[in-house]
């Protein structure tokens, strides 16, 4: 969501201002950071980054620095204590806006936009005209659901769904300028509703109708989502997995905690055996379906039996590439206020148990494709040598191959994969 929004105020920028991205932040005119409050972590680099900046405002008095996204949303005028020479502040759905604070931002003074006017920033917005194979669509802002962990609806507010014309709008624009792949984003992003299904109960239907309307548009020929609710995971939603090939084999799902006490300390709203239902689902219908997750480790009251619940899941479902964090405090949160007897050493601790096992599982899977021919969309050049292409699976692997044609890039290609590193696959071109 965030390097979604971070292009999108850079193309604003371009078309009302002229300004183009620097690579060097000593020759920039203006600085702009987008922000995550999910964890305290982040949060913390938010400053450490201002820190170093204010070196170059010394330098260059006419330099502005701005700071949006959540933990703007969340800090407002605060930010502006703990770094006074910041010139403007904007929230995650006031990032049309900044052409107008930058206007508006004088010295010893701030200009900040912290509302929430729902979805006016993708009016504003200009359509993306540059080619990229694979594409983000931001369909929805927010989210409802209150978990006792999340500061999301504190900074981002509730759910508002983008109108499901304009998002085909999107993606019909970006299909002519290219793209084969699309990412449908949001907080919640199953809980998407479009104006036929804002009163239907069915969980999932409004998104399941935005995926069967995009593979019908030419050249869209992979469909993925993040990030998904299994509270909102319904059988409409499921069964498009049955009826749409363009919807990848893969799908990310949070499951938190393997503990039906910690979830519902969490609020997360379903148990373990739903969440497993939902996957046996899937399964049924793909079998081949790979499976990532977000983990929390050490959220206030886990003990050492509810973590192995949580290894034990691990272990039922085989999860794919994931993501795992030791529990962060945020503010404005129900959890916040919850007795915290476990040390930050145990927690630690297991979060490297966690880890080690996500990692066996994802290394394993990897090394199962080795000798398989997979087809991958070649996204650009590789990272490391620009020699070689870089493409990506159905499952969201990387695969580098030997082979500098750039005409390949935006199409896809048959690859045998023929080794497994641990963040990365080597494919042969099949001819």
């Amino acid at each position: 969501m965030n390097e979604y929004d971070s292009k999108a105020v850079g193309d604003l920028l371009n078309s009302t201002h002229g300004f183009e991205i620097s690579n060097n932040p000593e020759d920039a005119d203006l600085i702009l950071l987008n922000t995550c409050s999910i964890r305290e972590k982040a949060e913390e680099k938010v400053f450490h980054e201002l820190g170093r900046w204010k070196k170059l405002k010394e330098k260059n008095p006419n330099l502005k620095i701005g700071v949006g996204g959540c933990v703007a949303s969340q800090e407002g005028e605060k930010i502006a204590k703990r770094a006074p020479f910041v010139d403007l502040v904007f929230g995650p759905q006031t990032i049309h806006k900044v052409p107008l604070l930058l206007d508006s931002s004088k010295e010893n003074s701030l200009a900040i936009d912290i509302s929430f006017p729902k979805t006016e920033k993708f009016d504003v917005i200009p359509k993306k005209n540059d080619f990229s194979p694979s594409s983000f669509v931001s369909i929805m802002e927010g989210c409802n659901k209150y978990c006792s962990f999340c500061v999301v609806p504190h900074t981002r507010g509730h759910e508002i769904s983008r109108p499901l014309d304009d998002i085909l709008e999107e993606v019909k624009h970006l299909s002519n300028k290219g793209t084969r792949e699309i990412v449908f984003l949001g907080q919640n992003v199953n809980a998407y509703k479009d104006s036929e299904t804002l009163e239907n109960k069915k969980k999932g239907l409004g998104l399941a109708n935005l995926i069967r309307q995009s593979a019908e548009i030419e050249n869209i020929d992979r469909i993925r989502f993040t990030t998904s609710h299994p509270f909102e995971f319904g059988e409409e939603l499921i069964n498009v997995y049955k009826d749409v090939p363009e919807l990848v084999n893969h799908v990310h799902l949070p499951l938190q905690s393997g503990s039906n006490k910690i979830l519902k300390l969490m609020r997360r709203r379903y148990s373990i055996k739903s969440y497993i239902e939902i996957i046996e689902k899937l399964k049924k219908i793909r079998p081949a379906i790979s499976i990532s997750s977000d983990f929390i480790v050490g959220f206030p009251g886990e003990t050492q039996k509810d973590f192995k619940a949580t290894l034990d899941v691990v272990d039922e479902v085989g999860f794919d590439e994931s993501f795992s964090f030791v529990y962060s405090p945020r503010p404005n949160t129900t959890a916040k206020e919850m007795e915290d007897l476990v040390t930050y050493e145990e927690k630690k601790s297991r979060l490297y148990k966690l880890q080690e096992k996500l990692t066996n599982n994802a290394q394993r899977i990897s090394r199962r494709m080795v000798g398989k021919v997979e087809r991958c969309l070649v996204t650009g050049v590789s990272k490391k040598d620009p020699s070689e292409l870089q493409s990506r699976t159905e499952n969201n692997r990387v695969v580098n191959f030997g082979d500098s044609d750039d005409s390949l890039i935006g199409k896809f290609v048959d690859l045998e994969i023929v080794d497994s590193r641990s963040n990365s696959l080597r494919g042969v071109l099949v001819q």
